[in-house]
């Protein structure tokens, strides 16, 4: 597994400085959108951001809130620092793994991610991870990008998923709302934003 995370750590170095380019139109037409409804469910005052990137959603954050911010991508994290100072916000940038977080238990009210459990090599530890770390009564809060279960949609994802994640390192097949469950968690809501491949995941740890 280290193996696999420096490998797609790599691939996300070498696609910082030109990340935000790809995707610009996406984010005009669709993710400002769903970013602005996932901060809509965070609560503080202490949030944990997973995979912070350039920091695409540092314009929703909360200047009341205790902001740690992590990536295990040190160019990713670079860009993110840039984009802290022009927004003069006070977060606390780390560089880190979602697969070994460096917190203590029941150390944030909300964890947050969004489109990262595409890329964590073994997702279900690192979402045991971040249920270690939240407070009993926290939540977990999450944009991501799905497996279709309508055919042949589905099928045509698994085809292509060696593919994408040999260019770009993430996985476009992941089943997330199911391993947010294998990790502990009980789903408090699941909302469908683009088909049934972006959702808006909300879940709990499981007591």
């Amino acid at each position: 597994m280290k193996n696999k995370t420096e490998i797609i750590r790599k691939r996300y170095d070498r696609a910082a400085k030109y990340y935000d380019a790809i995707e610009n139109m996406m984010e005009k037409k669709w993710f400002s959108q769903w970013r602005k409804l996932l901060f809509s469910y965070v609560k503080g005052p202490k949030v944990l951001e997973v995979g912070v990137g350039t920091g695409k959603n540092m314009p929703y954050y909360n200047q009341d809130w205790e902001i740690v911010a992590i990536d295990f991508s040190p160019k990713m994290l670079e860009k993110a620092k840039e984009r802290s100072a022009k927004l003069n916000l006070q977060v606390d940038l780390k560089l880190m793994d979602v697969q070994n977080l460096e917190f203590a238990d029941n150390s944030f009210d909300t964890v947050v991610t969004a489109c990262v459990f595409c890329s964590v090599p073994d997702p279900i530890l690192g979402l045991k991870e971040i249920r270690r770390v939240l407070k009993g009564d926290g939540l977990l809060v999450m944009l991501e990008h799905v497996r279709s279960k309508k055919e042949p949609i589905g099928k045509i994802m698994d085809i292509l998923n060696p593919l994408v994640v040999g260019l770009y390192g993430a996985n476009i097949n992941r089943n997330t709302v199911e391993n947010v469950k294998k990790a502990g968690f009980e789903i408090v809501e699941e909302k469908n934003l683009l088909s049934d491949i972006v959702k808006l995941i909300v879940a709990k740890p499981i007591k």
